[in-house]
């Protein structure tokens, strides 16, 4: 269980409760739980059969025999990739189901989207021509676990799609590009010896660091502009206690281990806020 644990990657699961919240807190008063409690299992149980998909298709091209970070379930030769694989499509046909249940109360085009987000996430580093080995990772994470994810659980709420929700999302794949950013920053070295194209290895170190400061800063920009319709939004700039030194640390020399860590409770400070921001 440890192992299945770890291989989920809870660090990254801000990525997918972050959005919810968010979109949940744009849609209120008026929130049906357990339409909330349908989407939060969609998100989650994606951002796990994503990470399991990584680390499936990493493994079987040897991409991860030289990471930096925990040893992944396949790379590291703990589990066989067969039952990696079995776990990454239980955890889509779990979001599935959840997003199911969804589109027959809410919209049946839903459906639809459910079925790209899956592929999207499949190829994200598997097929013959992963995008995720050319630099397009930080796009996806924008776009499913930002704007995907939080309009979506907005919608699934007011049934119609809103600007807020749609304003509240941009910040929202900011961070969790910036999530990705940093886990890529690190992994940089292995990355590169392994042919593994990510956005960081070919940005360099130094302007991936910048690329992360800006994600950075343009979400608290976003941020502070949602003042205009909900005042309380900007209560979300408090997190820039923790963003500072994240930044920090994204722009020295020093080693970026510590990157992804900070930048996880960054995300859930910052998430947490600012769906609290919206809700009052």
């Amino acid at each position: 269980m440890r192992l299945w644990i770890q291989g989920a990657r809870p660090r990254t699961l801000p990525a997918a409760l972050v959005p919810v919240a968010v979109g949940t807190a744009a849609a209120a008063p008026d929130v049906v739980w357990w339409r909330a409690v349908a989407a939060l299992i969609v998100a989650v149980a994606l951002q796990v059969g994503v990470n399991y998909a990584n680390d499936y298709s990493d493994g079987i091209r040897g991409t991860d025999a030289n990471r930096v970070g925990p040893a992944r379930l396949v790379g590291g030769g703990a589990v066989a990739p067969a039952l990696v694989r079995r776990a990454a499509f239980g955890a889509f046909a779990a979001a599935a189901a959840a997003g199911l249940a969804l589109a027959v109360a809410v919209a049946l085009w839903l459906v639809a989207v459910g079925l790209a987000c899956i592929v999207a996430a499949w190829f994200y580093t598997g097929g013959r021509r992963p995008y995720g080995y050319s630099g397009f990772g930080e796009l996806f994470v924008f776009v499913f676990f930002g704007l995907v994810a939080t309009v979506g659980a907005a919608f699934v709420q007011t049934e119609e799609l809103t600007a807020l929700a749609a304003a509240a999302a941009v910040p929202v794949g900011l961070m969790a590009s910036a999530l990705l950013m940093a886990n890529n920053l690190r992994d940089i070295p292995p990355d590169r010896e392994s042919g593994k194209s990510t956005l960081a290895v070919r940005l360099g170190e130094r302007r991936a660091g910048w690329f992360y400061a800006a994600l950075v800063v343009a979400a608290f920009a976003v941020t502070a502009s949602l003042a205009v319709v909900r005042p309380w939004a900007p209560i979300a700039l408090a997190s820039l206690v923790f963003a500072i030194p994240a930044m920090g640390l994204a722009l020295s020399r020093a080693p970026k281990s510590p990157l992804l860590n900070q930048t996880a409770r960054l995300h859930v400070v910052f998430g947490a806020l600012l769906a609290a921001g919206l809700a009052l």
